[in-house]
């Protein structure tokens, strides 16, 4: 799955990217520095892999991985041709949902392109840029579905909800904040609309700012803006982030301690983007490799199965299946099935977050 970083220049989001993926994209103080998207893969954090491993002492230890793509900055009139225009709004269209990276620190020394800070007008800088472009998509359908219905009258029922997507995004407003039942959500998809895509914002702070970040009008403004389109919002210095991955375990401890958090911001980001995208995961356990498998919340187990290898999709017999939680309590597979906690579920089990599981199956 791939998550799409943007925002206006110089709000920090090769930064960001530069702290998840720890690949070093090139970051400087001027716009459109970011023109080709960089992609970097980054692990899921998941303390339960570690636990795992005490248990199995594996060859190797393989958590789920998310792809995060750093899209050049955008700005005002992108949709008709400005700046990187179109090239920025394809890039969004290859990704699957979006992190959205608001400038909500004050800094003399890095420029920003409009002036001054305010983060509800470059969240909607970039958002109606996004709606604009829908809109010309929205349109050459609803022509081409208007022109098909004078021999099919199938038809009718997509005009009427394009009709509705186009009067939502004519308010200003994305596709995503309808609320649309299956049936709709499948005519609509094959349209590929850039405002469909869950979306998540990240207040950037400066370190003064971080210790008391909630009460920050900014990042207050962000988080009540994300809250009416259903959306989340999370505030980080995303320049802390980066010094924190530049360390070793132990020294990004000490740091996170004296500053005072629980967690990396980067690891409630990636956690974040994961939930964003539906998704969760199921574990294998054993000596050769301990995985984390990412499917779609609500997968039935023969499909979970295929992520694993195709044949044992097709051959799928039974699940045989622990709790993450009976198997770190009862500390060995044995003492799990000695005590009946192991079940065997069929191909209508719909498979939970943190499954153990073994899948039977025939060649």
């Amino acid at each position: 799955m791939k998550m799409g970083i943007v925002g206006l220049p110089n709000v920090g989001k090769s930064t960001l990217f530069n702290a998840i993926t720890k690949a070093g994209a090139e970051c400087a103080n001027y716009p459109f520095c970011t023109i080709e998207p960089n992609v970097g893969i980054v692990a899921v954090p998941d303390e339960r892999l570690d636990k795992l491993a005490e248990i199995y002492h594996p060859e190797k230890v393989t958590p789920a991985v998310i792809e995060f793509v750093d899209i050049a900055g955008l700005v005002k009139g992108a949709s008709h041709g400005e700046g990187l225009g179109n090239k920025f709004l394809s890039h969004i269209r290859e990704v699957d949902s979006i992190i959205e990276v608001v400038r909500c620190f004050e800094n003399s020394n890095i420029v920003h392109v409009d002036g001054g800070i305010n983060p509800i007008r470059d969240i909607e800088t970039i958002n109606l840029e996004l709606v604009f472009a829908d809109m010309e998509t929205i349109e050459k359908r609803l022509d081409n579905a208007k022109k098909k219905l004078k021999a099919d009258k199938k038809y009718q029922e997509e005009i009427d909800l394009l009709e509705k997507v186009k009067k939502c995004l004519e308010e200003g407003k994305p596709a995503r904040s309808l609320n649309l039942n299956e049936d709709e959500q499948l005519i609509i998809r094959d349209s590929f609309l850039l405002t469909m895509k869950p979306i998540l914002y990240i207040a950037n702070v400066s370190e003064e700012q971080l210790s008391n970040a909630e009460n920050d009008e900014n990042v207050k403004q962000v988080a009540e803006y994300a809250k009416k389109e259903n959306a989340e919002a999370i505030a980080l210095c995303v320049k802390i982030e980066e010094e924190l991955a530049s360390l070793e375990k132990d020294e990004q401890k000490e740091m996170l301690d004296a500053l005072g958090l629980k967690e990396s911001g980067l690891d409630k980001v990636i956690k974040a983007s994961y939930d964003l995208l539906g998704l969760m995961s199921f574990l294998t356990a054993g000596e050769p490799e301990v995985r984390a498998w990412t499917i779609q919340k609500g997968t039935k187990a023969p499909k979970a199965a295929g992520k694993i290898h195709s044949d044992i999709e097709r051959g799928f017999i039974r699940a045989e299946i622990v709790s993450y939680d009976d198997l770190i309590r009862e500390g060995s597979m044995n003492n799990v099935k000695e005590k009946g906690l192991m079940r065997l579920e069929g191909k209508d089990y719909i498979m939970q977050d943190g499954d153990v599981v073994l899948f039977r199956f025939n060649v």
